[in-house]
């Protein structure tokens, strides 16, 4: 069951949901939650998945600095996108994320990971830049947070290394 708007702003404002919201009455949606423009990285290395992890190289990223008036332009091509807000989902919870309408009519898509339950962080995204590139100003509604209620709690939370990412409370090895 996809959560309301009612939910979620219940869930934000008892259980912490949604910490570092830019400003909830604009990005509370009717089922979903606006997720914001924090940081953008451009990709410097390659990097390398295998099958256990034991071999894991993340790509190593360059922050991308945005102007005296906070916009940032890219070119079309590949960035990494840091969100404002810190998730932390309940073990009855996942959220999948979603590129605003607006933002895919600039020509862009966004390729995001799963949010399991458990999971809590500020978390990433990935942008690919079309057409003749975009202009972002810093803070800027680019993905919709979609909050699915699980039939039953998952019993244990996700556990990997991007626990609590990009947060003060931040312990995983990259």
């Amino acid at each position: 069951m996809i959560l309301s708007k009612r939910e979620i702003l219940e869930l934000i404002q008892s259980a912490g949901l949604a910490r570092g919201v830019v400003d909830l009455s604009q990005q509370i949606q009717p089922a979903s939650l606006d997720l914001t423009l924090g940081k953008l990285y451009k990709f410097k290395t390659p990097g390398a998945i295998d099958f256990d992890n034991s071999q894991r190289v993340l790509s190593e990223c360059e922050e991308i600095s945005f102007d005296s008036q906070e916009w940032a332009f890219l070119q079309p091509g590949v960035y990494k996108i840091q969100f404002n807000e810190i998730l932390s989902l309940p073990l009855d919870m996942a959220a999948l994320t979603i590129l605003r309408s607006s933002v895919m009519r600039c020509g862009c898509f966004m390729h995001s990971g799963f949010w399991d339950p458990g999971y809590s962080g500020r978390g990433e995204t990935v942008l690919h830049v079309g057409g003749e590139g975009i202009r972002l100003k810093k803070n800027a509604k680019i993905a919709q947070a979609v909050f699915f209620k699980l039939g039953q709690t998952s019993g244990e939370g996700y556990s990997g290394i991007h626990k609590n990412e990009n947060t003060e409370n931040f312990v995983g090895k990259i």
